[in-house]
């Protein structure tokens, strides 16, 4: 059985911490730079399905071949025939 000297600990602690901080020092100078990469890319991919739905849309009300289009509803008429009633005009008694 083999027993682990002090300085074999020591040495093994050390080789920790400096991996521990070196990760950290090289996530601070990098991470500005992936985030920037993600966010592209992101971006990218919001902008093509954006534009896929955009496609899909006008696909959608595009008429098609033969069909006939009304751009415009005509006025309804707005006046009636209609008699409602018969106007009295009428005076106040003190």
């Amino acid at each position: 059985m083999q027993m682990a000297s002090f300085t074999g600990f020591l040495r093994t602690i050390l080789i920790i911490l400096l991996v521990y901080y070196g990760v950290k020092i090289l996530m601070r100078l990098f991470a500005p730079y992936f985030v920037r990469y993600m966010s592209k890319k992101m971006q990218e991919r919001f902008g093509g399905q954006f534009q896929q739905q955009q496609q899909q849309q006008q696909d959608k009300n595009r008429p098609k071949d033969g069909e006939t289009v009304i751009d415009k509803i005509p006025q309804q008429r707005q006046t009636s025939d209609k008699k409602v009633g018969e106007y009295i005009d009428y005076e106040e008694i003190d």
